[in-house]
């Protein structure tokens, strides 16, 4: 389990995802000074209930959505709805 300093870490990089934008669990891992803890950061994010990070923004790898909830169609539809368009499990909106 992460320690509490590299989860705050973690949540705090979520938080600076823009609106529109995605970032990976990798790429969340590194901003949050632990590149190789991708997998560290998908269980924070899978018991993350703290208002104001926008886990949905939080893909895996390859551009596949992960879980949200227990559900890739949720997270599918409330990215949709916040300006993230996924097709064919791709992502759009990270570097670009």
């Amino acid at each position: 389990m992460p320690d509490g300093k590299f989860q705050q870490r973690v949540l705090f990089a979520v938080r600076r995802i823009p609106p529109g934008r995605v970032a990976t669990y990798g790429d969340v891992a590194a901003a949050a000074g632990a590149p190789r803890a991708a997998r560290a950061v998908g269980n924070i994010m899978k018991g993350c209930r703290v208002a104001g990070v926008p886990c949905h923004r939080v893909i895996a790898a390859g551009g596949r959505l992960g879980g949200y909830g227990g559900s890739e169609g949720l997270k599918r539809a409330f990215s949709w709805r916040k300006g993230v368009v996924v097709k064919c499990h791709s992502r759009q909106g990270l570097r670009s």
